[in-house]
C-alpha cells in the first residue's frame, strides 16, 4: 500500500484552491486533508489534520502567509509550497531558498516539477528545518526588500526568530557560524559570505573573514599596527579587524 501526503490548500481565493484541487486529482501518492481561506484557519488545519505538505497564499486576510510560518513556528512545520502573484524579480529571490513556490495562474508542468521536489525531500534530504526557515524569512520579501530582517535560530528543542537588530556580532565556527546577541550564543548552519550578503551593509560591517558586528553595536575603535584596529563593543566584546578589510572601517570613521 502506497502511503499518501497528505495536503493542505490555504488560499483565500475559492478558484485557486480549485485549480490545485484539480491539479492533485490523478496523482495517487498525494491526498487533500483539508483547505482554508486564511492563515487563522490554517494554524488549526494544520494542529487538527498535520499534513506534510501545504500550498500557501502568500497574501490573504487576518493571517497572511509569512505570519503563519511564523506563528506557527518549528512545532509543526510541513514543506510548504508559496503561490504567488509577484514578478520574476521576486520569484527569482523565492528560488534562492530551499522551499519552493508556484505562481499564478499556475502552470501544470511546472506544478509537476514541484511535486517531483516534494517527493524527494519527503524521502529523505537532511536539509535542517533551521536552514529552511531562514531562507524562508531571507527570501519572502516584497520587491524593495533585500535584507534579512530575522534569523532562525535554535533553543533547545525549539526554533526562535531573532530580530538581527539584537546581534552583537557574529563568527565563523567550522561549517556553521556563532550568532552573539546579548549574550546568548545561537549556532546557525551558514557561511560568512552567505549571512553578509543577507545583512543589510548600512547596519553590519565585515571586519576580517571570520567575523561581521553590527555598527551599532561599536563603541571604539583602537588603531593597530600594521593597518590593523581593534574593535571593542558595547557589550564589553573585544575583536580584531584584519588588514584586507580595513577599508570597512575607515569608511566608518570617515562617516
Amino acid at each position: 500500500m502506497v502511503t499518501k501526503i497528505k495536503v493542505l490548500i490555504v488560499d483565500d481565493e475559492p478558484l485557486a484552491r480549485r485549480g490545485i484541487r484539480q491539479l492533485l486529482e490523478t496523482e495517487t501518492d498525494f491526498e487533500i486533508v483539508g483547505e482554508a481561506k486564511n492563515g487563522r484557519e490554517a494554524v488549526a488545519a494544520v494542529e487538527r489534520f498535520a499534513p506534510e505538505l501545504v500550498f500557501l497564499d502568500i497574501q490573504m486576510p487576518l493571517l497572511d502567509g509569512f505570519s503563519f510560518v511564523e506563528k506557527l513556528g518549528a512545532r509543526n512545520l510541513p514543506e510548504i509550497i508559496f503561490v504567488t502573484a509577484y514578478d520574476e524579480h521576486a520569484i527569482r529571490a523565492f528560488e534562492a531558498g530551499a522551499i519552493d513556490y508556484l505562481l499564478k495562474p499556475i502552470n501544470a508542468e511546472r506544478f509537476q516539477k514541484t511535486l517531483e521536489r516534494v517527493r524527494r525531500r519527503l524521502a529523505g534530504d537532511g536539509e535542517s528545518l533551521e536552514n529552511r526557515l531562514t531562507n524562508l524569512l531571507s527570501n519572502l520579501k516584497i520587491p524593495g526588500e533585500n535584507y534579512l530582517e530575522r534569523l532562525a535560530v535554535k533553543e533547545n528543542e525549539r526554533i526562535r526568530f531573532l530580530d538581527v537588530q539584537k546581534i552583537d556580532w557574529i563568527r565563523a565556527q567550522g561549517n556553521y557560524i556563532e550568532v552573539n546577541a546579548g549574550g546568548e550564543k545561537f549556532l546557525v548552519r551558514e557561511t560568512m559570505d552567505g549571512i553578509e550578503k543577507k545583512l543589510n551593509p548600512h547596519d553590519f560591517l565585515r571586519i576580517r573573514r571570520s567575523a561581521i558586528v553590527r555598527i551599532g553595536q561599536i563603541k571604539e575603535l583602537r588603531r593597530l599596527f600594521g593597518g590593523e584596529f581593534e574593535i571593542v563593543l558595547e557589550s564589553g566584546a573585544r575583536l580584531s579587524s584584519s588588514r584586507r578589510y580595513r577599508k570597512n572601517l575607515e569608511t566608518l570613521l570617515k562617516a
